[in-house]
């Protein structure tokens, strides 16, 4: 498992990489005495785990998590035995590690990690599986159910009591809302830009100012949404 460290302390960096260096599961790949750059280096690189102090100048170790959009897992070092409680709250913390750190307890966190890994991928192959068998929808036009490709839909708009589903050879007029068929779409693929409007992310032609192009639909983007939208395209 590749890890980084953050701690704006070198001896605790030092003692944080010889435990993980006595371990096999963990890789230390790089260290950081600034929480800002080790962001800076998660933009580009990705790890599955973060060593994480919590007291540091400037950007704290939970201002950290709190600028990741999907953070790593992450078990905090730290002298404070007081923020366990809060730290517990971001969902990505595994463990917290109260310095002089002592092997036992360290070898107890990774205990920890790997019975989270044997379940994350227990989960990820159910959602595999499930995929699998939600490649299509049935929408229901003058009485007949009709099977409709997911892949294949680039637009779906909201009009008064009824959605248009538009794909790429026919459009589909169903009665319906868009938080219904929103709820049936993979998240990682289409997203609500405006409150009358489902886009296909991979269907973007292009974007300007606050609109996108879909095929030859021009679609608006509420400002409320650009910014999120942004964070799911894969950008250069």
């Amino acid at each position: 498992m590749n890890c980084i460290i953050i701690d704006d302390d070198a001896t605790s960096r030092l003692i944080t990489r010889k435990l993980c260096a006595k371990s096999e599961q963990i890789n230390v790949i790089d260290e950081f005495s600034s929480a800002i750059e080790a962001i800076k280096y998660l933009n580009t690189a990705s790890v599955e785990l973060v060593y994480l102090d919590i007291h540091m100048p400037t950007f704290s170790g939970f201002d950290f998590i709190k600028t990741l959009k999907n953070p790593p897992r992450i078990i905090l070092t730290t002298s404070d035995k007081n923020l366990a409680l809060e730290a517990f709250e971001y969902k990505s913390v595994v463990d917290y590690l109260v310095k002089p750190i002592t092997k036992e307890r360290f070898d107890k966190s990774l205990e920890k990690l790997e019975s989270l890994s044997t379940a994350s991928t227990v989960i990820k192959e159910t959602k595999i599986s499930t995929k699998t068998l939600s490649e299509f929808i049935y929408v229901n036009v003058d009485r007949r159910l009709v099977k409709v490709s997911i892949p294949d839909i680039y637009l779906i708009e909201a009009k008064g009591d009824y959605i248009n589903i538009k794909t790429e050879e026919k459009n589909y007029i169903v009665h319906s809302t868009l938080k219904k068929i929103e709820d049936k779409l993979p998240e990682d693929t289409f997203f609500k830009v405006h409150r009358s409007f489902i886009i296909n992310i991979s269907k973007i032609v292009d974007i300007e100012d606050n609109t996108v192009l879909i095929q030859k639909d021009v679609i608006p983007v509420s400002r409320s949404n650009k910014s999120e939208l942004m964070k799911k395209l894969n950008l250069l």
